[in-house]
């Protein structure tokens, strides 16, 4: 008997089965999902392809953070596979518990459309562990009143002067930097834009690591996204899901569009 599809395919409805907080979760949650499949799944290019599609997944899940929706026959298209192996490959991953798929219909007439695939959060492997056991005896230790304070003290100094400093971290690049810098003060938050950019900048070669972009042709589409995006924040655009999930639509459509052309 067919199983009934209750939820209607839409904004709200893939806000709702969202599993992330943020975009760097997501990635982390990717990251720990590839090195397992590094090491359990032995055929090399079935590795591969499970590591591509999810590495698609992962790009096409920024919107709603942790969602995507693009139907199979698309994934096959973008990954240069049949529609049978694409089927496979998500059936294997949803085994693996990596992710979940979810029927959707359309609202204008109520017919099955594509699933929204959702990447599910990584287990806690610590959490399933005993707790080490207590011991009976607490071994006594004796501190010096004067000295612990002492250190304390010092910590506090230590901690105010780097507080105040702004360092921007080493492998953002310069020009990059100083672009961003021209319109946010906080180093955090020019690094998780470079971020976005990297992380958007996907694997072609996972044997090689091979990335489709070098670091020039990264940071000519970073700065070329930037700048659309301070147009975009001055001309008063809606971000409902946050600048940084905005700023990662922009540069996916610039490097598909730079991929494609090359």
């Amino acid at each position: 008997m067919k199983k009934r599809i209750d939820v209607i395919a839409g904004e709200e409805s893939f806000s709702n089965l969202s599993t992330f907080s943020d975009i760097e979760e997501m990635n982390k949650t990717v990251r720990i999902y590839k090195d397992q499949l590094k090491a359990t799944v032995k055929r090399s290019d079935v590795q591969v392809r499970l590591i591509s599609l999810l590495e698609l997944l992962k790009r096409h899940s920024c919107k709603q953070i942790g969602v995507s929706y693009m139907c199979k026959n698309t994934i096959a298209d973008i990954l240069k596979l049949s529609y049978k192996t694409v089927q496979r490959l998500v059936k294997k991953l949803e085994d693996l518990g990596m992710i979940r798929q979810v029927s959707m219909k359309r609202k204008k007439d109520m017919l099955q459309t594509a699933n929204a695939i959702i990447i599910q959060p990584a287990k806690n492997d610590v959490s399933d562990k005993n707790p080490p056991k207590k011991s009976g005896k607490c071994p006594t230790i004796k501190t010096t009143p004067v000295s612990l304070k002492q250190n304390i003290n010092n910590t506090r100094k230590a901690v105010a002067q780097f507080s105040n400093s702004n360092f921007i971290a080493h492998w953002v690049p310069e020009a990059f930097a100083s672009l961003a810098g021209s319109f946010y003060a906080k180093a955090e938050t020019i690094q998780e834009f470079w971020k976005v950019v990297k992380q958007c900048n996907r694997v072609i070669n996972h044997e090689t690591e091979e990335r489709a972009f070098t670091s020039a042709g990264e940071l000519e589409i970073g700065l070329k996204a930037f700048k659309e995006f301070v147009m975009k924040v001055k001309a008063g655009k809606r971000m409902n899901k946050g600048e940084f999930a905005y700023f990662n639509g922009i540069v996916n459509k610039l490097m598909d569009k730079y991929y494609w052309s090359m």
